[in-house]
């Protein structure tokens, strides 16, 4: 089962894996994932919760069933066998633009360029519209979090998209610029609790 990718390697850019230094490697989301760290890189970003192998295979199997919306890439440390970095793009249909495709990412990275104070109002994990992109602050300095970016924006023109929308923190614009995004209008967000596991789980002081 750990070598069933969430999707066809044909659309990790190979230019990205060429800017990778040795011994790390960019590619789908796999099951032998969770074992690898997954959820951990996950927990630097957001709460993740307590997730046991059969939720995280729940929610893998319900992304690999509709791999062709969404799309989660890993760095791997291939030395140690651990996850580094992580991103997804969902690919919504719209009924605009001739029925087209528009890529959603949602940015809040840790490491390569900024500290921990960037935590501050990121983006949530669990059923949530858009998604993550997080790197180990482990791992300072080597690029990983714009080879991320670099990725995700590739899946997005391999699969249609006519334009990526990505939201983040005010604090990470510059950095997504640089990434060849433009700022414009603004998010508005409604939180509801109630539908929040993480939030149902922990216990009321």
């Amino acid at each position: 089962m750990s070598s069933q990718p969430l999707f066809d390697r044909v659309y990790i850019s190979q230019d990205v894996q060429s800017q990778l230094k040795e011994g790390f490697l960019v590619r789908p989301l796999e099951p032998s994932d969770y074992e690898k760290g997954f959820l951990d890189v996950l927990s630097q970003l957001t709460s993740v919760g307590k997730m046991s192998k059969g939720l995280f295979m729940e929610r893998y199997s319900y992304l690999k069933a509709h791999n062709h919306e969404y799309f989660t890439i890993v760095i791997e440390d291939t030395k140690k066998g651990i996850i580094v970095g992580a991103g997804t793009i969902l690919v919504e249909r719209k009924f605009v633009h001739l029925n087209g495709l528009v890529g959603h990412i949602e940015g809040a990275l840790i490491s390569d360029w900024t500290d921990s104070s960037a935590l501050e109002n990121v983006a949530e994990v669990a059923m949530h519209a858009f998604v993550d992109i997080v790197t180990s602050s482990d791992y300072r300095g080597l690029n990983l979090g714009k080879l991320v970016i670099e990725t995700l924006k590739y899946i997005g023109k391999m699969t249609g998209c006519y334009k990526i929308i990505l939201d983040c923190n005010d604090k990470n614009i510059p950095f997504y610029q640089k990434c060849g995004f433009a700022h414009k209008e603004f998010e508005m967000v409604m939180y509801i609790d109630e539908n929040d596991a993480v939030k149902i789980a922990k216990p009321k002081l």
